[in-house]
């Protein structure tokens, strides 16, 4: 089966030509990246509304692969996670890291060069240090009064 999301560069892109509100599934699917950011536990100060990143992974993220194990059915596992939608992005980009694909499109931004929808490969996230692979605690191991002990910068 042919991959149904174009990527040779030479096929107009959706997502410069398509609003968030009107991508297919597919699309919408593909622009996420797999750096597994969405994933970590971050932390909101209550005055200022700052998000910060934590290391602090989800219990459901393959720290490996940066994909959720249980994609399709994690609420049964994670009631509160929460599913990014074109009708829910002023309540939730916020929180969304700074390199996401769904926060920059909503920004009215575009894509970085490293994305894999231009690289046409998802490598291009890891060789270019965006991906948190390798770098996460588990949030099963990590008590939440610990949680401050783990704030990253976000890699950019």
């Amino acid at each position: 089966m042919s991959d149904p999301i174009p990527r040779d560069g030479l096929t107009p892109k959706f997502w410069e030509k398509k609003p968030l509100t009107k991508m297919s599934p597919q699309e919408w699917e593909a622009l996420c990246d797999g750096c597994g950011k969405c994933c970590l536990n971050k932390l909101e100060d209550e005055d200022t509304g700052e998000v910060a990143l934590t290391r602090v992974a989800c219990r459901l993220l393959d720290d490996a692969t940066c994909r959720c194990v249980h994609y399709e059915n994690r609420h049964q596992f994670v009631p509160d996670c929460i599913v990014l939608k074109p009708d829910n992005l002023d309540t939730h980009a916020y929180w969304m890291p700074k390199t996401c694909a769904y926060r920059l499109l909503w920004q009215g931004k575009p894509l970085p060069d490293w994305h894999p929808l231009i690289t046409g490969t998802a490598q291009s996230v890891q060789d270019a240090g965006i991906s948190v692979a390798g770098t996460t605690v588990s949030e099963f191991d990590t008590p939440f009064e610990e949680w401050e002990d783990h704030i990253i910068e976000e890699p950019t």
